[in-house]
């Protein structure tokens, strides 16, 4: 059977054509405090008024390669199936205690790990419980409208039409988890809407900035 699998390391994720009817966007920048630009942002963008509907949730893969999860930030809709290949020399044992998510998957190795699927919003910290400084984030959203910022700290996503809309931004290292929000009018047209974020970030410890290049 073939499986389609959307890699997250582009940057705008499309759900909807822009040539459609009355289709637009929003344009969103996330800095830290001091103005640093922030990669690894998620970004969504839900209606003001109620829950947003669109297609079916996306198929989405982490790798883990070189003793690292890749990419180290997911974000997916809700009931979205996560795949978890293993593509190092070395077995894996990887497991989550997060409330949004918890699984624990026992020593494995190729593609025999059992996909996992997100069916809460929420975060989800992910572990291998063989190799303790192995770490990744998945971000469960209910809307289909989400992206991840670029290294510029920048992300465009595409919506169906205008309206009024929630943009939200998360960032794994924030000061207490905060997630701000701002509300944006968005008219149909090729000119997007524009939201930008400062986030307070803590500080990044030696080890963590390693494991954090990827």
């Amino acid at each position: 059977m073939l499986r389609v699998v959307i890699r997250q390391t582009v940057l705008p994720l499309m759900l909807l054509s822009a040539a459609g009817a009355g289709a637009t966007g929003v344009t969103v920048l996330v800095q830290d405090a001091g103005g640093k630009a922030l990669a690894d942002t998620v970004v969504y963008v839900e209606p003001e008024n109620g829950q947003a509907t669109g297609r079916a949730p996306a198929t989405a893969e982490i790798e883990q390669k070189g003793l690292k999860f890749l990419p180290l930030v997911t974000v997916v809709q809700t009931g979205a199936k996560i795949f978890f290949p293993n593509n190092d020399k070395v077995r894996h044992h990887i497991y989550s205690f997060s409330p949004a998510h918890k699984f624990d998957q026992k020593l494995y190795s190729g593609q025999s790990a059992t996909p996992q699927v997100f069916d809460k919003a929420g975060t989800v910290v992910l572990g291998c419980n063989i190799h303790d400084k192995m770490l990744a984030y998945v971000k469960v959203v209910d809307t289909p409208y989400f992206a991840k910022t670029d290294a510029a700290g920048a992300a465009r996503i595409e919506l169906p039409a205008g309206g009024k809309y929630v943009v939200r931004a998360w960032h794994y290292n924030t000061v207490g988890g905060a997630t701000p929000e701002q509300l944006v009018t968005v008219k149909a047209g090729d000119t997007p809407a524009s939201a930008a974020f400062k986030l307070p970030m803590k500080p990044i410890m030696a080890d963590d900035a390693s494991s954090t290049t990827l």
